[in-house]
């Protein structure tokens, strides 16, 4: 009998025989990789989870199926400058009647209303009588201070808003803030470029769409901080 058979001999009944300490080892490897993976699975429910399931709420918004209820007639227009198709539509709501006034707010320094009306079928006489130009907003943050500033001047009471359908969740909110007792009317530009219906399709749309999110996010986390610690806004 062998030294190993000897050994074997030796046990106790019922007892078991040791386990090598590179047993050991990978055990306890594995226990680390599986809590490991707890944790991140636990990381994706707590924090990505909720931004997918956002993100999916944030295209359903923009989407042309959505039925936007805008009354027949405001008291203003504004329309946030970033493409011709937001211009043009702001003035078919102001030919047919839909406001008294509109505001084209982020219009570069350097262009006329003469310029502007050239690329919208040359409807100069609108811009005669009931049109005006901001040329301080360089952003949507400035948009806002400045259709405040308008929309106080003016004593309107309603405003019909007018910007591209992806860009609408952040530019109420930033309107809002600033323009409390006011009703805002959403009136989304719904671009032959941009398929939202399909953005899954295409990556680039997808990114357009994942960064204006982010944007939205932002904003309404820096809303909810406004109203525990109140920033005076100007007007």
């Amino acid at each position: 009998m062998n030294t190993r058979d000897t050994a074997a001999s030796l046990k106790a009944p019922g007892e078991q025989a040791p386990v090598p300490a590179s047993a050991d080892k990978r055990s306890g490897r594995k226990s680390l990789v599986w809590r490991s993976v707890r944790f991140f699975f636990l990381v994706f429910l707590i924090i990505i989870g909720p931004f997918a399931a956002g993100f999916l709420w944030f295209v359903e918004v923009v989407q042309p199926s959505v039925q936007v209820v805008a009354p027949k007639h405001a008291d203003g227009i504004v329309v946030l400058t970033g493409g011709r198709d937001r211009v043009s539509q702001s003035l078919d709501l102001l030919e047919v009647g839909s406001a008294k006034r509109l505001l084209i707010s982020g219009v570069h320094p350097s262009t006329s209303a003469k310029q502007i009306a050239r690329l919208n079928s040359k409807r100069m006489r609108l811009f005669d009588c009931c049109v005006d130009l901001d040329r301080k907003a360089l952003n949507t943050i400035g948009n806002a201070a400045q259709t405040a500033s308008w929309v106080r001047k003016n004593k309107f009471s309603s405003l019909l808003v007018v910007t591209s359908a992806y860009h609408m969740p952040r530019a109420l909110e930033e309107l809002q803030v600033r323009l409390p007792e006011v009703e805002l009317y959403p009136s989304p530009v719904y671009h032959k470029e941009l398929d939202l219906e399909h953005w899954y399709e295409s990556s680039s749309i997808t990114k357009l769409l994942l960064r204006e999110y982010v944007k939205y996010i932002l904003v309404r986390l820096r809303v909810e901080l406004d109203a525990v610690f109140p920033v005076k806004h100007s007007s």
